[in-house]
C-alpha cells in the first residue's frame, strides 16, 4: 500500500512539474536582450544590440563611416520606455567588411535583416545623416512594419548636395586623394565653436579610421541617391516622415513642415544635445503610434 502510494505521489509530482513548465512563457525572438548578429542576403553579418521592451521598437541607424555607439545618448535612456535596437551597417563598426558594392539600398537591406531577424511588427526607423536615406530604403523593404521614419539632420537641411556627376566628382576627389585629411576637415566643420571638444575628437577619430573603400563608395551613392530619389521618396512617406535638424548654415533656409530644429548644435545633433533630442523624438513616436 505504501509502495503504491509513493508511486502515485511520484507520478503526480512529475505531471505537475511538466505541466507548470509548459505553462511558463517562452521568450519570443523579439524579446531578446543583448548583442546579436543578423545575416544579410549577400551572406554578411550585421552586429546589433537590443534593450528595453514594448510594442513599438526604435531602430537607430548611424551616419556615414560611423557606428552604433553614436546613439549612446539615446539607447539606454529610451530603453526605459521602448524596445530599442542599434546596429552597425556592413562595412562599419563590428559588422562584416568586404561587400562588393556599398549603397543606400544595400545598407537598407542590412536594417531590414535586423528587423526581420527580431520578427518586429511595429518599428520606427531613426536615421542620422546617411542613415536617413538608408532608413528610407529599409522602409521600402519592410512595408507596413514601419510606422514612422525620423531623419536626423539629413533631409530638408539646406545642404548643397552636388547636382550632377561633375559636381559629385569634385566633392569626392579630396577624399580619394587624402581621406584622413579630408574627412577630419569636413567633420570638424560640422561642429559649432561651442561644441564639446571630446565629442568632436571622438567623431573625427572614428571617421578617420573608417574603411576607405566603403567610405568613398558610400559617399558617391549618397549623392546619387539624393539626385535620383529626392523629393519623390520623401513625399511618398508623407506623415510617416519627421525630421530633427540642426539650425541651417544658411539662415534663410525655409523650414519644411516635417522639421523641428535644435539651436546651438551642429550636424551631430543627437550627441550634442541628447536630452532635447530625445524629448522631440519621443513626441514624434507618440504621434506615429496615435496615427497607427
Amino acid at each position: 500500500m505504501d509502495l503504491n502510494r509513493n508511486w502515485f505521489i511520484g507520478v503526480l509530482s512529475l505531471v505537475l512539474f511538466f505541466g507548470m513548465s509548459a505553462c511558463e512563457k517562452t521568450p519570443t525572438v523579439s524579446e531578446k536582450q543583448g548583442e546579436f548578429t543578423a545575416k544579410t542576403k549577400d551572406g554578411l553579418m550585421v552586429k546589433y544590440e537590443v534593450a528595453g521592451k514594448g510594442d513599438t521598437t526604435l531602430v537607430f541607424v548611424h551616419c556615414w563611416t560611423c557606428n552604433r555607439s553614436f546613439w549612446d545618448g539615446q539607447f539606454n535612456a529610451l530603453a526605459k520606455h521602448y524596445r530599442v535596437v542599434r546596429l552597425d551597417l556592413v562595412g562599419h563598426g563590428d559588422s562584416s567588411k568586404g561587400r562588393q558594392q556599398y549603397s543606400m539600398a544595400s545598407f537598407g537591406a542590412d536594417v531590414a535583416a535586423v528587423v526581420n531577424d527580431l520578427k518586429l511588427k511595429k518599428v520606427v526607423l531613426i536615421g542620422h545623416s546617411m542613415g536617413g536615406p538608408v532608413s528610407v530604403e529599409a522602409a521600402k523593404l519592410l512595408g507596413n512594419k514601419v510606422i514612422g521614419v525620423v531623419g536626423v539632420d539629413t533631409f530638408y537641411t539646406g545642404f548643397p548636395y552636388p547636382a550632377d556627376e561633375a559636381a559629385t566628382e569634385n566633392f569626392v576627389k579630396p577624399f580619394k586623394d587624402d581621406f584622413t585629411k579630408a574627412s577630419a576637415g569636413m567633420v570638424r566643420s560640422m561642429f559649432p565653436a561651442t561644441a564639446d571638444p571630446a565629442i568632436v575628437d571622438r567623431v573625427v577619430n572614428v571617421i578617420q579610421n573608417a574603411d576607405q573603400k566603403m567610405a568613398v563608395e558610400a559617399m558617391y551613392d549618397i549623392f546619387h541617391w539624393t539626385q535620383k530619389e529626392v523629393p519623390a521618396a520623401l513625399d511618398a512617406l508623407g506623415q510617416k516622415l519627421r525630421n530633427i535638424n540642426a539650425e541651417p548654415v544658411t539662415k534663410d533656409t525655409k523650414q519644411h513642415t516635417s522639421v523641428t530644429r535644435i539651436a546651438g548644435v551642429g550636424h551631430f545633433v543627437q550627441m550634442e544635445k541628447s536630452d532635447e533630442f530625445n524629448r522631440i523624438l519621443v513626441g514624434y513616436i507618440k504621434g506615429f503610434e496615435a496615427a497607427k
